[in-house]
């Protein structure tokens, strides 16, 4: 059974803390990471974008997958499901209709008032159904982040929030998916800004390799879920590579994801720690 995601970040925000919104790729990530979860205590969103729902085989597949383990594993802490960059009111609607109970909408390529039409549109199909809905502002494609580009992003953000009802808002804030060799440089004085001023809880998209300093200072600011996805990858794919070049005659691909539980494991226990999420599942 899913638990309302809008009560998981509501809670996160007034009280200061982020959920951990952990993207999955396969059985035993997911595994691992209810796992730890439910060892900690902590509330957990479990996310998967388009491209995951196609590896894994649809969004009835993806869908199952989570709620069967929850059920067969006796996890007991809230965990929700939500589609990760839903590009296309179609596939929102179809994660809706098979039991997601979020959608984050996030169409880079569409104009504000386009991102606008689009992300009222799953509103009106998802509120029926109790489904939490997350909006997201990014910068220019060519991420050139001037002056005007930053004003155009904090105001784009208030007017999503003052023309939507979405439940949080994706800002653009200086943070990118995957990890970068580069230094990370978080804007936080847009962040208290569009936080000042959209009064409701923001996210972070691409929060794998941000310093814990800048998580928790973000976390002061409004940030009441933060995404992580490619530190998984990263630790799944170097203790893979390990094993089998240590075990040149395996071909036992359960023993592969095996190998890697223990560090996928320990990406999750430190950015609940990091988020301050543990323990919090029994408020």
């Amino acid at each position: 059974m899913l638990s309302s995601i809008q009560s998981m970040v509501r809670s996160a925000y007034q009280n200061k803390y982020a959920v951990p919104h952990f993207n999955i790729s396969n059985l035993e990530i997911a595994r691992y990471i209810l796992e730890v979860c439910e060892e900690m205590r902590s509330p957990v969103v479990i996310a998967v974008t388009e491209t995951a729902v196609k590896y894994m085989g649809g969004y009835k597949v993806a869908a199952n997958l989570v709620t069967s383990l929850i059920e067969d594993l006796d996890i007991t802490v809230p965990v929700g499901l939500i589609l990760d960059h839903g590009k296309t009111f179609e596939s929102c609607k179809k994660a809706i209709d098979v039991g997601f109970n979020g959608v984050m909408v996030g169409a880079p390529n569409l104009s504000i008032d386009e991102n606008i039409e689009l992300t009222n549109r799953v509103i009106a199909y998802a509120r029926s159904k109790d489904v939490y809905v997350e909006g997201e502002i990014v910068a220019d494609v060519d991420n050139q982040q001037t002056e005007h580009s930053k004003a155009e992003c904090i105001n784009d953000a208030i007017k999503l929030v003052g023309e939507t009802d979405i439940d949080a808002l994706a800002p653009e804030i200086g943070s990118s998916h995957g990890i970068s060799d580069e230094a990370v440089e978080i804007d936080f004085e847009s962040m208290e800004i569009i936080s000042n001023n959209a009064h409701i809880p923001l996210v972070m998209h691409g929060g794998s390799g941000i310093p814990d300093h800048m998580i928790i200072k973000s976390i002061t600011n409004g940030v009441a879920k933060i995404n992580i996805d490619s530190e998984f990858r990263v630790a799944w794919t170097a203790n893979a590579r390990k094993f089998l070049n240590d075990n040149l005659k395996t071909y036992d691909l359960r023993q592969v994801n095996i190998a890697t539980k223990e560090a996928i494991k320990e990406v999750a226990r430190t950015k609940i720690l990091l988020f301050g999420s543990n323990y919090k599942s029994l408020e």
